[in-house]
C-alpha cells in the first residue's frame, strides 16, 4: 500500500481510506447506500488492515450515528492499528444548539462520537461543512481545545468553498490555532469542479485532498453505458438523490473513454477512474465504498500500477468542461496564472 503526507502535517495516510457511510441503514435515505451490519464491516475492517488499508472515514450523521456505532464494534481489538476520521456540523438532532461548528455543539458532538466509537481519541476531525453562524475563531479554538485535551489528533474541512477555506486557514495563523490539514471534498471524471479553485488553494495552501464519492455517485462503476441503464446498484436504488446532476451525454463520453482505456490496461472502469485520481495534484486519499465484500476487493486493486501519460489525456480530455466566469476567464492569463490540471 502507498502512503502519502497528509497536507502540511506529520500524518502519512494510506492512498485509500474506507468510506463508513454504508454501514447501518437506519433510515431510508441511507438503506439506499447500504445496510451493512457488524459482522460485514468486521470483515470489511478485515480486508482492508490485510491490504495495508488502515483508515476509515465515518461521520456523525450517517445513519444517525450507527456508522460510528457499528465501525467502532468491528475495530474492537484492533483500534491501535486504525486511523479513524469523523465529522460534525449537521443537524444531530432537533434543538438549536444541535448543529453547526459553535463550541457549544462540537465539545458536545465530538464527546458522542467517541462513545458511539468506543475510543478515547479521533485521529482526523472534519467539519462537514461550513457553519456562517459560528464565528470561524471560535469553532477553531474548540478544535484547538479538542486538539490539546487529546480527543482529537488534526483537523480538517469538507465541502467549504475556497474563501471559507482560506478565512479558517487565515484565522488560524492570526490566532496561532491549529489548522486545517486536509480538506474531504468531491472529485471525480464527471465532477472536476475541485480543480478550479480548491486544488490551486490546496496547492499554495499545503491542505491533501480526501477524495468522496470518486466515482461520481456512482455512475462510474461501469454499469452504465450508452444504450445500457443502470438496473442494479446504488444509483438504480434512488441513492444518488442529492448528488450532482450529470448530463447523459458528457456521462455516455466519459465511459467511452473509460472503456478504451480499461481494455488497454486489463483494468475495470471504477479501478480505471480511481487510478485517475491517484495521479491529482494534492490527493492525499480516496474514500473508496463498498456495498459488497466483493465490491471492496476490486476497489483495493488500483494500487501499485499507474495510467499512462496518453491515457491520462484521453481521460482528461472526455471529461473537460468550460469552467465557470471567473475560471475561464484565467486561462488566458496562464502564463502568470498557471493550473495545476489542463481545464
Amino acid at each position: 500500500m502507498e502512503y502519502r503526507q497528509l497536507g502540511r502535517s506529520g500524518l502519512m495516510v494510506p492512498v485509500l481510506s474506507l468510506g463508513t457511510a454504508t454501514f447501518g441503514g437506519s433510515n431510508e435515505f441511507f438503506r439506499r447506500w447500504g445496510e451493512t451490519d457488524v459482522a460485514e464491516a468486521a470483515r470489511m475492517v478485515d480486508l482492508c488492515l490485510d491490504a495495508g488499508v488502515n483508515f476509515f472515514d465515518t461521520a456523525d450523521v450517517y445513519s444517525q450515528g450507527m456508522s460510528e456505532e457499528i465501525l467502532g464494534q468491528a475495530l474492537k481489538g484492533k483500534r491501535s492499528r486504525a486511523l479513524i476520521s469523523s465529522k460534525a456540523t449537521f443537524p444531530t438532532g432537533d434543538g438549536p444548539n444541535q448543529r453547526g461548528s459553535s463550541r457549544y455543539h462540537l465539545v458536545r458532538a465530538c464527546e458522542a462520537s467517541l462513545k458511539r466509537l468506543g475510543t478515547d481519541h479521533i485521529d482526523l476531525y472534519f467539519m462537514h461543512g461550513f457553519d456562517a453562524v459560528a464565528p470561524v475563531d471560535e469553532t477553531l479554538r474548540a478544535l484547538d481545545d479538542l486538539i490539546g485535551a487529546g480527543k482529537i489528533g488534526y483537523i480538517g474541512a469538507s465541502n467549504f468553498s475556497g474563501w471559507h477555506l482560506m478565512k479558517s486557514l487565515a484565522t488560524s495563523e492570526k490566532y496561532g490555532l491549529a489548522r486545517y490539514v486536509a480538506y474531504q471534498g468531491y472529485y471525480s471524471l464527471v465532477g472536476r469542479h475541485y480543480e478550479w479553485e480548491l486544488m490551486p488553494l490546496g496547492l499554495d495552501q499545503g491542505v491533501g485532498l480526501m477524495v468522496w464519492s470518486p466515482l461520481g455517485w456512482g455512475r462510474l462503476t461501469g454499469k452504465i453505458r450508452r444504450g445500457q441503464p443502470d438496473t442494479s446498484g446504488r444509483i438504480a436504488a434512488g441513492g444518488a438523490e442529492g448528488g450532482p446532476i450529470v448530463d447523459d451525454e458528457y456521462l455516455y463520453t466519459v465511459v467511452d473513454a473509460l472503456d478504451i482505456v480499461a481494455k488497454d490496461t486489463g483494468k475495470s472502469v471504477a479501478q480505471v477512474a480511481l487510478n485517475w485520481l491517484l495521479q491529482r495534484p494534492t490527493v492525499a486519499n480516496i474514500v473508496i465504498g463498498a456495498r459488497t465484500e466483493a465490491q471492496l476487493k476490486q476497489n483495493l486493486d488500483v494500487v501499485g500500477w499507474s495510467l499512462s501519460t496518453e491515457q491520462v489525456g484521453l481521460l482528461d480530455r472526455a471529461s473537460h468542461q468550460t469552467p465557470i466566469y471567473p475560471y475561464w476567464h484565467q486561462t488566458n492569463f496562464n502564463d502568470r496564472n498557471p493550473k495545476p490540471t489542463a481545464w
